[in-house]
């Protein structure tokens, strides 16, 4: 009986307390609001990005609040047949005032993904290199293809459009950061480098980066599968 009794003072409880933390906790911290691509990172940030990638209609719609926002410019585009189709593809071409070194196409939730990595990462160039972040140097997002360019294995995540290969950023003032040149070095562009990496881990379900293989020594891999693999 009292087990009972504890049971249906716990059900009130939450009853009456719901409202309130919907109505009062903070975006990040509010597994009942839809997502916002200013959201801190957390776990029920994370929480919300993944929900996304299994509902279509529901990330695009903060695909496009993003946009109304002025964090992302996109526009979508038709499906893609062939051996590796896309349902819903999206074309990128830029993050605001950040451009791009080419636009790509995107499945709805990297585009999101991504939207809130350089959302983070803009600040950082400021605050640490004193010059605002200008552009991200990418080296592609879909491709039909195995990992590795392999000719037998598993399909990449290129295939369906869910990684993106940054290969670098440029500043305003005109400097230049690569992956390949700059990750070793010990000068601040390189500390920001390492910090940025870091960063996009909480943003994807994984962070390849120049520690993980010789295959990523120029670029960071940010891609969907997983959850929070950073290497």
């Amino acid at each position: 009986m009292k087990a009972l009794i504890g049971a249906g003072i716990i059900i009130l409880l939450t009853l009456l307390i719901t409202p309130w933390l919907q109505k009062n906790l903070p975006s990040a911290w509010n597994p009942f609001t839809p997502l916002n691509v200013t959201d801190a990172p957390g776990w029920i940030t994370r929480y919300k990005l993944k929900r996304l990638q299994n509902d279509p209609e529901a990330c695009m719609a903060a695909l496009r609040r993003a946009q109304e926002g002025g964090y992302i410019r996109f526009s979508r585009v038709r499906p893609v047949g062939g051996n590796c189709p896309l349902a819903d593809p999206v074309r990128v071409q830029g993050f605001g005032d950040v451009r791009l070194s080419a636009s790509f196409l995107a499945s709805c939730s990297l585009a999101l993904s991504t939207t809130m990595f350089i959302t983070a990462a803009k600040p950082l160039a400021a605050a640490q290199l004193g010059s605002p972040l200008a552009r991200i140097d990418h080296v592609g997002s879909y491709a039909c293809r195995n990992i590795y360019h392999r000719a037998t294995g598993r399909l990449s995540e290129h295939a369906t459009a869910e990684a993106l290969d940054v290969a670098g950023f440029r500043l305003q003032d005109g400097r230049q950061i690569t992956v390949q040149k700059t990750w070793g070095q010990q000068r601040p562009e390189a500390l920001w480098l390492r910090q940025v990496f870091q960063q996009s881990c909480a943003w994807y379900g994984n962070s390849l980066g120049p520690d993980y293989n010789r295959a990523h020594a120029s670029h960071f891999h940010l891609g969907m599968r997983g959850f929070g693999v950073c290497r």
